[in-house]
């Protein structure tokens, strides 16, 4: 196939990567034949999956809205995945408007074209790491600044901590991380869960699990460990359409159907 621009030479076109899929999925056009295949195979198995990628990013709008209305100027996303529609900076922008956003992935296209379409962007960076290395992602100079500031800051971690598996420690990863968050700061998560449709949800791990992005689905009490030091705001960790839905009818009838889990807490 011919090779975009904004693609790096050394890459693999030939290998599934879990944020160009997510991009298939949200209706992107950065993902490649690989991508757009193993996404394909898990919508036959799973229906549902393309309006559970919608609920993650939805969230993501929401959790965004919430804390820029509640005065945080400074958003730190890990995982940022490839900017499609509603991006942080443009959330956050329309009620914070000198919002600073630092992006953080390792995925190259994803980084790449980040870069790309955000160099005119003085407020917003991006960052190649990994949030597997959480002392050499801190250390990175534009993460250092965002947080070195003192200001409180929000992080985001929207659906990346499942690519976290058990025997990299996500627990100590997330006490690294809340170690180094300013007083006063908030941290967001959704993630991959068992509860609901514990079947589909077991295949779905098993499709990823033979790509180089393993998904570990985790249970509500083991998600909602995770913001141990945080103080969670109401309604807590709830399955993603419950999180200050719109409206009460946005929330179906089901909501374990989108098994994601998400909440948004506060720094003690």
């Amino acid at each position: 196939m011919r090779r975009p621009p904004w693609v790096p030479e050394d890459m693999d076109l030939d290998r599934p990567a879990a944020a160009r899929v997510y991009d298939y999925y949200l209706g992107g056009s950065h993902n490649f034949a690989a991508d757009r295949e193993m996404a394909r195979k898990a919508i036959t198995m799973w229906p549902d999956l393309p309006l559970i990628m919608r609920a993650n990013r939805a969230f993501l709008r929401r959790s965004v809205t919430f804390l820029a209305e509640r005065g945080f100027t400074r958003f730190l996303d890990i995982g940022s995945g490839i900017p499609t529609f509603g991006a942080v900076h443009e959330v956050a922008r329309e009620i914070q408007p000198t919002s600073r956003v630092v992006y953080v992935d390792k995925d190259p296209v994803a980084v790449a074209h980040s870069r790309l379409l955000l160099q005119d962007d003085p407020l917003s960076t991006v960052v190649d790491a990994d949030l597997t290395d959480p002392a050499d992602l801190l250390a990175r100079p534009e993460v250092a600044e965002l947080l070195g500031a003192g200001e409180p800051v929000a992080l985001l971690l929207v659906a990346v901590l499942h690519f976290v598996t058990d025997d990299q420690d996500p627990e100590s990863i997330l006490r690294t991380l809340r170690a180094a968050l300013p007083p006063g700061s908030a941290l967001a998560i959704c993630h991959a869960s068992l509860e609901g449709a514990q079947d589909q949800a077991a295949t779905h791990q098993d499709l990823y699990n033979r790509t180089p992005t393993p998904l570990t689905m985790r249970s509500l009490d083991r998600i909602t460990g995770f913001f141990d030091g945080f103080e969670l705001f109401d309604p807590g960790v709830v399955y993603l359409p419950q999180w200050h839905p719109d409206e009460p009818t946005a929330v179906g009838e089901h909501p374990e159907r989108m098994v994601g889990l998400a909440g948004v807490g506060l720094l003690k």
